[in-house]
């Protein structure tokens, strides 16, 4: 076995190490690319400095260089030639597409015509704006469970990450339809009576829909355990020691060390956590853009279509946008704030 093992890495140094070192070379010394030590050429004549910013950047932008021509190629296209449709009223007759342009009035429609857009969007908001805040504090709490010295740190992180793998559409539907996305005790204590008896229905709706599914909203907190757990194990031990030595309780360390240390991991859990919830499929706004698309609309002939579909969903999309905004702006100030 040694024999075979000493051969295989005989064969890789002498041959394969070298071919690989050549195109290595090749790919950067070249008429096109060149590098020197400190150096990028280009063509011969456009010179950049390369710092270790540069690099760092550079080797960012090398990992997800794949999904950047991805999209490019089978996305970007169909993107803006959305944006193209939601200015004609879309009809298909046969093989063939009639366009008849609208103008802005797929966007008046949506707000002026349509008597169920409008609602839906903003209960989406309304839950949207209770629900990430309480998938980031749990998703919070239970990094900084697994983050301890504690046994099976692995299978946590599976039983907790398990939920993503099997989250699909008509999985969560069946446990929707059988009650199990809810808490029974929620119901036993008239909780929810209590919060309609209390606030108005404006802030009660999404309250009540967020303790109806409290199971379902925690179930979109396995990427962002992960992510918040890698940025906590980044963080110094020694940090905390330095800490404890001058007088500082936990909670002071988890306010002026952790929380600061994780702020802009926090920001990235934000984006995600909006994203998945704004595009999983059983997400109201989405099956009423897929109706109106089909054609299965109650309302007039303009609210129907793809065109106007389009125009629902570059406003569902700007609104998922200002959510974003909103979240991380209101992140960056807190850490402005703290400087």
């Amino acid at each position: 076995m040694k024999k075979v093992l000493s051969r295989i890495g005989d064969f890789y140094n002498s041959k394969i190490a070298v071919f690989l070192a050549k195109v290595g070379h090749a790919l950067t010394h070249n008429f096109l690319i060149r590098f020197t030590h400190s150096h990028l050429i280009m063509f011969s004549f456009l010179k950049f400095k390369v710092t270790n910013k540069r690099r760092t950047a550079a080797t960012g932008f090398a990992f997800i260089f794949l999904w950047i021509v991805g999209y490019l190629v089978f996305s970007l296209y169909p993107v803006f030639y959305s944006l193209y449709l939601s200015f004609f009223k879309v009809r298909l007759d046969g093989a063939n597409i009639q366009m008849t342009f609208q103008a802005i009035n797929n966007f008046k429609a949506a707000f002026a015509q349509d008597p169920y857009f409008v609602e839906i969007l903003v209960e989406y908001v309304m839950n949207t704006l209770i629900n990430v805040p309480v998938v980031l504090v749990f998703a919070l709490i239970i990094a900084m469970l697994i983050n301890q010295d504690v046994k099976g740190k692995g299978v946590w992180r599976t039983i907790f990450f398990l939920p993503v793998i099997i989250s699909s559409g008509p999985i969560i539907g069946e446990l929707i339809n059988q009650g199990a996305t809810t808490l029974p005790s929620i119901n036993n204590y008239d909780l929810v009576s209590l919060i309609l008896n209390n606030v108005g229905e404006f802030i009660a709706d999404p309250i009540q829909n967020l303790l109806e599914t409290i199971l379902l909203v925690l179930w979109f907190s396995g990427i962002q355990i992960l992510i918040i757990l890698a940025g906590l194990q980044k963080i110094d031990k020694a940090i905390y020691e330095a800490s404890m030595i001058d007088g500082a309780s936990p909670w002071e360390s988890f306010w002026k060390i952790t929380l600061p240390s994780i702020m802009p991991l926090i920001s990235v859990s934000v984006v995600y956590t909006v994203v998945s919830m704004s595009v999983f499929s059983l997400n109201e706004v989405i099956i009423y853009i897929k109706n109106v698309m089909l054609g299965e609309s109650t309302v007039g002939t303009l609210t129907t279509g793809y065109g106007y579909s389009a125009a629902l969903s570059w406003i569902y999309f700007v609104v998922m946008v200002l959510i974003i905004g909103l979240y991380v702006g209101l992140l960056n100030v807190k850490r402005r704030s703290r400087r």
